[in-house]
């Protein structure tokens, strides 16, 4: 058994041991991962709870949802409300705190129903690098980590989800519409609604690394430099439709992608 296999079963084992688990899921790589083992380790004593608020564009909840469905995960859909808390439509810096905060109360209140319940969040050991304000939510509420307890890194994760057949193991990284917004700008439901229409069509147009940037009348647009050939053959049909959501000028941020950019 090489290393990477001693992993997943160390994670098996550790899941197993609590004999009922709640799994918080949002439909990327590391908490689809999280929450197919839990499912092979407990059944339906595996709950993945996954968030349905408008910070979470419909299409990556709707994918979310069928995936669950497909592969027979025990799954409950929870209203989350931090669009309706001013700590977090301030956008202060702190925002993840408090969206991942209402996350995990909203999971302790409708949970407290099925008794002594673990909840796990899909960090990973790639994350204790970062500076993630939703990590100290998580240590507020217990909730735990096993993919981290299991010394699993985002590579690791992508290569195992590959071997189960994840339609996740290639997917690119996702943040909620929050982080659009430069930070200090307060987040205004309706603009989230427009970055999300924005978003749309980059990906009905076969772009899978893509930020739509907020910024009032104009939309800045991060992609994979790789794409950006493809985004000049494309550049006036793009335009065109994302000026229909309500944007006055379109660009293009010639650095590219960057995780974790939002000014």
């Amino acid at each position: 058994m090489n290393l990477i296999d001693e992993k997943e079963q160390v994670l098996l084992e550790e899941l197993k041991s609590y004999g009922s688990i709640a799994i918080a899921y949002s439909g990327g790589v590391d908490s689809t991962y999280l929450a197919d083992v839990a499912h092979e380790a407990l059944g339906h004593n595996a709950m993945m709870v996954i968030a349905d608020s408008p910070s979470i564009p419909r299409e990556e909840l709707q994918e979310a949802v069928q995936m669950a469905t497909d592969r027979g995960w025990n799954l409950r859909i929870i209203k989350t409300e931090e669009h309706l808390k001013d700590d977090y439509l301030e956008n202060k810096g702190d925002r993840c705190f408090h969206c991942k905060n209402e996350l995990f109360t909203k999971m302790e209140m409708i949970l407290s129903e099925f008794g002594d319940i673990i909840l796990a969040h899909g960090a990973i050991e790639d994350d204790k690098g970062d500076v993630r304000p939703g990590t100290q939510a998580a240590a507020n509420h217990c909730v735990i980590a096993p993919l981290q307890n299991a010394g699993l890194y985002k590579k690791e994760v992508r290569l195992l989800s590959e071997r189960r057949g994840l339609p996740t193991a290639g997917k690119a990284s996702f943040a909620c519409l929050g982080s659009r917004f430069p930070t200090g700008t307060r987040i205004e439901l309706e603009a989230m609604t427009q970055v999300e229409k924005a978003e749309a069509i980059l990906r009905a147009r076969g772009y899978s690394q893509y930020r739509i940037r907020h910024h009032d009348d104009l939309c800045r647009i991060e992609i994979d430099s790789a794409d950006f050939d493809k985004m000049m053959n494309e550049r006036i049909e793009i335009v065109n439709a994302i000026k229909k959501t309500g944007y006055r000028f379109v660009t293009l941020d010639l650095s590219g992608y960057t995780m974790g950019s939002s000014a």
